[in-house]
């Protein structure tokens, strides 16, 4: 791994699997010290405060979320390359997160999306109340093992060929 990378967890730990990405995050801080470079941070719902730290210039960045249901069954942790295309800044909230329109707006706020990756599980549910479904929780631990190997294989030199794997 080379540059500076930025791992995100967002997501509302209010809203049951919603608080998938910052519980990936608290534990993978938990672990230990990250390499060198690397900047581990729960955003939470602060999209406000994502944006403005992507606008010091990361070399990649990776956001760890949960995904809607209907991207896979729950626990299933899955990887996506996100593009400057994909970015629509329309829908951003500046007392939320919803990734694609923080990401989005960094062109608007004078920017550049790095590579960005995204390491996701779809949702059981997203109830109200603290703490993930059995499906999500077993999940973490496979989604740090993916932030770890994307870690080591930054910058990728090819993009990611098959959906849903590193």
């Amino acid at each position: 791994m080379t540059g500076r990378v930025l791992v995100a967890g967002i997501g509302n730990l209010f809203l049951g699997d919603d608080g998938f990405g910052p519980e990936v995050v608290r534990r993978l801080a938990a672990g230990g010290s990250p390499p060198p470079g690397v900047h581990v941070v729960d955003y939470g719902i602060r999209g406000m405060h994502l944006a403005y730290d992507l606008l010091d210039g990361w070399d990649s960045l990776i956001l760890v979320d949960a995904l809607p249901a209907t991207s896979g069954p729950p626990g299933q942790v899955i990887v996506m390359e996100l593009g400057p295309g994909d970015a629509d800044p329309g829908g951003f909230d500046a007392h939320g997160t919803q990734p694609v329109a923080v990401l989005g707006s960094l062109t608007a706020m004078g920017g550049k999306l790095p590579p960005t990756y995204i390491v996701g599980c779809p949702v059981e549910s997203t109830r109200e109340g603290i703490g993930l479904s059995p499906a999500m929780s077993a999940a973490v631990p496979a989604a740090i093992d993916t932030v770890l190997d994307l870690l080591e294989r930054l910058p990728l030199t090819e993009p990611l060929t098959e959906p849903g794997r590193p």
